[in-house]
């Protein structure tokens, strides 16, 4: 049986839903193949008073039939008749239940729950019956409900405002693997693979379980990329359509919304997504909103900016490695990356990447730099030149992708950089942030003391303008737990 790595939270949930001594409705969500059922099956070890899974496009009447057929198996009883709606299906769920030892906690577990919920059916409403009717007047019930789908996970269970208000007694949304679980992950399939090449491949698969299970130990890092990839059969190069219509209903839009942000990599306001898009009002708040609430993408306050100038940047590794090498089809070498991942292209690429993963990996940051115990807010900061604007403000524009801004009136001002060994300093660099801090301080006019902050995988190299540097963080302290 595979090792469940991480995941220490979600199982102290369970592990509470089973000891408590009420009924528990648990709302289990988040992205397509982030090891939501193994994560279930693992902790309960199979051991489920009733387990069902719904079927992908299926109308009610086969979603029934299977219903019945796992009823029966669960129960023994071949005698079930044919089930002609929810309700009825539910009421024979309930007759096995009442059957059982009232000495244990029944574990009922309804995977891929918004596809049993097919178009015109009555499942919802079922659902809702069953547990305001039967499972509320009872302690000995855990039901778990999960799904991909995150938008109907929300509307029709999280924020209903029907039958099942204020019925959800425990919600674990599954995240993404942190560089550390990858790495703990790979050590127990014995790979050996250094720091920098975790990074890399975190880079373009991010942190999802099922895509570091497809990796190879005996291959290479560019020859598992070929293999998954750039292969006319690699089993992620049509992965992207069937995610996004997975997880999103109306998944044009949302679709719509990723491809516009791959497209800037520095982020976007939501007024210049709109314009981009032709997404407005409550459509785009809500593609908005789905999208980040599955790590797709981050939202970022810009410093000294109101909410409206809040920046979405897309943060999903494997969509942005999508857009990059395989939108257009520009490839049909089999060995694509083997051929060009030392390439400058591919550095340039490496080096913008390299910023996504540090800001997912904020937590480690702040331990590295001693600070996790202050309270701290992470912003961005873009200052453009106007015309119109006062003689006082500098003529040139300013960017600064992180700011770490401390309840200390510090901030640590973040520079990024993907090296291969130790990141010089050039006369010419040092500068340019010195210059771009004038500018920031001209700006905001923030009184804040500032600390020159690199992030890089194997540190700063000693010399003349080492200077400038006031804490480093490297890749040893990104994949600390």
């Amino acid at each position: 049986m595979e090792k469940l790595i991480g995941r220490e939270h979600e199982c102290g949930e369970l592990s509470k839903a089973l000891n408590s001594e009420r009924s528990e409705f648990i709302v289990l969500y988040g992205r397509r193949r982030i090891g939501k059922t193994f994560l279930v099956r693992r902790f309960f070890e199979d051991r489920f008073d009733f387990h069902y899974v719904g079927a992908h496009k299926m109308k009610t009447e086969f979603q029934l039939r299977n219903f019945r057929k796992e009823l029966i198996r669960f129960s023994g009883d071949a005698t079930l008749p044919e089930f002609s709606n929810w309700m009825e299906a539910f009421e024979h769920l309930e007759n096995y239940l009442g059957k059982l030892d009232s000495g244990h906690r029944k574990v009922l577990f309804f995977d891929e729950m918004p596809w049993i919920d097919a178009k015109q059916s009555d499942f919802v409403a079922a659902l809702e019956y069953f547990w305001n009717s039967w499972v509320a007047a009872r302690d000995d019930i855990v039901l778990i409900a999960s799904g991909s789908a995150t938008s109907w996970m929300a509307d029709k269970l999280i924020d209903n405002q029907g039958g099942l208000y204020n019925r959800i007694t425990r919600q674990i949304y599954l995240r993404p693997f942190t560089l550390h679980e990858c790495k703990e992950y790979l050590e127990s399939r014995k790979f050996d693979w250094d720091h920098r090449q975790i990074i890399q491949c975190y880079m373009i698969l991010g942190g999802v379980p099922f895509y570091w299970s497809l990796l190879e130990p005996q291959l290479s890092l560019p020859q598992n990329v070929d293999r998954l990839f750039f292969r006319r059969d690699g089993a992620l190069r049509g992965e992207f359509d069937e995610l996004y219509n997975a997880l999103f209903s109306n998944a044009e839009r949302y679709i719509s919304v990723v491809r516009t942000l791959s497209a800037h990599r520095d982020g976007m306001t939501r007024d210049e997504i709109s314009k981009a898009s032709n997404l407005s009002g409550g459509n785009l708040t809500k593609v908005l909103r789905n999208l980040e609430r599955c790590d797709f993408i981050s939202a970022y306050s810009q410093f000294g900016s109101k909410t409206k100038n809040t920046i979405y940047r897309l943060c999903d590794f494997y969509t942005l490695f999508y857009f990059k090498y395989l939108y257009d089809e520009r490839s049909y070498d089999d060995e694509f990356w083997t051929h060009h991942f030392q390439s400058q292209q591919v550095v340039v690429w490496e080096g913008m990447t390299f910023e996504l993963v540090c800001l997912a990996h904020l937590p480690q940051i702040k331990k590295a730099l001693g600070i996790s115990g202050i309270g701290t807010k992470v912003s961005a900061w873009r200052y453009v030149p106007n015309k119109s604007s006062s003689d006082e403000l500098p003529e040139n524009g300013a960017q600064i992708d992180l700011l770490i801004v401390r309840a200390d009136k510090m901030i640590n001002l973040c520079e990024i950089k993907f090296s291969d060994g130790k990141f010089t300093i050039t006369k010419e660099y040092e500068e340019h942030l010195r210059e771009r801090l004038m500018i920031f301080r001209q700006v905001t006019r923030c009184n804040y003391g500032v600390l020159h902050t690199f992030i890089t995988p194997q540190g700063v190299a000693n010399g003349i303008h080492y200077s400038i540097v006031n804490a480093e963080v490297t890749a040893e302290s990104l994949l600390m737990e």
